[in-house]
């Protein structure tokens, strides 16, 4: 299916749960989280109607690295990990215990940006699932959203994971697993779909995936294929407190693959859990998570918008104000956003400018996916976030 890029704008959206609730699904304790500073930043820059217009030109032929691309050339975003079953409550400010009755939805940040990327350009997922209904039904899901699902497996030994999550009156989120293990987490080297690593612009990935074997000689392998074709690497650490033994063992698993991505978006909290409680607003603390190959590195914070380093330039891009409803993905709607203009133009990573135009991008698209319920129904296409980005300068 031909799908089209445009080169559009952003802010980054972050995981904040005072901000905007359970976006991404769960964080864990947040009592850590409560050391960080809560300092925020100010003084952004506006863009002009005139910074949106060249990019409602960019329909039939879009600038690449490499020259005009045209629509039916879509450069692949390959997301890697882990699909499941949310379950909601159905009455929100309870505890799971008091929850009379739960919602299913599709979840799982990497399929979330799968279907995100595909909604504005071209998308794969490679994960596993369980040879059960859920499993099917989540393929189903990719499929009907135009998410190429060739590399998924199913395994016939175990199930497909499912998580319970709520938000408490007290802001507290609280969770509930079932992957002991889930067939996320079996997914073997052998079974990973190399050719369509190897067609990828960029492969998208978190730490999930990296908790447990085998699923972790996979992802390490998979990066190892991607890495050696050509291809950028994206990673969204996604910490995941509960899910790992420790939470020293989450900060070595996720820094130990740090060194090889190209780009990394990390949240507030993550920067404050990585650097032992340092202040997450401080430049000179980020600049420690800055590896010397890493082209691009963004620290999302909430509603307010997003920091971005590169080696020859730093700076900040303001948020879209909306109304929140559900603020379920809005971490992952960014990270859509922001891959998909990188996919079609790698070479807005050295020029500011554009780069600033791509992150109001790809905040509008975390924005306006906190304005409908529902991570995946809510994920925008290209026509409805160019239109935001024009009302909010007219």
């Amino acid at each position: 299916m031909a799908l089209q890029c445009a080169a559009l704008s952003f802010s980054c959206v972050s995981l904040n749960p005072q901000a905007y609730g359970p976006s991404n699904r769960l964080w864990g304790p947040t009592s850590f989280l409560k050391k960080c500073s809560t300092v925020k930043a100010s003084g952004f820059s506006s863009p002009s109607p005139a910074s949106f217009s060249r990019f409602r030109l960019q329909g039939k032929a879009l600038e690449s690295g490499n020259g005009p691309m045209e629509a039916d050339e879509s450069p692949l975003v390959v997301c890697f990990g882990e699909m499941l079953i949310d379950f909601v409550p159905t009455t929100s400010g309870l505890s799971l215990a008091e929850a009379p009755a739960f919602k299913k939805a599709p979840g799982g940040a990497p399929a979330n940006v799968a279907v995100g990327i595909a909604r504005l350009g071209g998308a794969a997922f490679i994960g596993k699932v369980g040879e059960d209904e859920f499993g099917y039904m989540l393929a189903e899901i990719l499929k009907e959203n135009n998410v190429n699902n060739e590399g998924m497996r199913f395994d016939p030994g175990a199930r497909t994971a499912l998580a319970f999550v709520t938000l408490r009156k007290d802001g507290e989120r609280e969770f509930m697993f079932y992957r002991n293990p889930s067939a996320d987490m079996l997914l073997q080297e052998n079974e990973l779909d190399l050719d369509l690593i190897k067609k990828a612009k960029i492969f998208h990935y978190g730490s999930i995936s990296l908790i447990t074997e085998p699923c972790k000689s996979a992802h390490i392998a998979a990066t190892k294929v991607a890495k050696d074709a050509g291809v950028i690497l994206s990673y969204d650490p996604n910490l995941r407190l509960p899910l790992w033994p420790s939470a020293e063992s989450a900060r070595k698993g996720i820094l130990s693959i740090w060194d090889t991505a190209d780009i990394i978006k990390i949240s507030e909290e993550e920067i404050c859990f990585l650097t032992n409680g340092e202040d997450p607003y401080d430049d000179n603390v980020v600049r420690k998570l800055y590896h010397q190959n890493l082209k691009l590195l963004l620290v999302t914070e909430g509603p307010e918008g997003c920091r971005y380093y590169t080696k020859g330039f730093n700076g900040r891009v303001k948020g879209m104000k909306v109304d929140a409803v559900d603020t379920t993905g809005a971490g992952d709607a960014f990270v859509a956003g922001i891959l998909s203009q990188i996919a079609c133009d790698t070479s807005l990573l050295q020029d500011e400018d554009r780069l600033r135009d791509a992150l109001r991008f790809a905040n509008a698209c975390g924005a306006l996916t906190v304005t409908e319920r529902g991570a995946i129904p809510a994920l925008p296409t290209r026509e409805t976030v160019l239109n935001a980005l024009l009302k909010s300068v007219a």
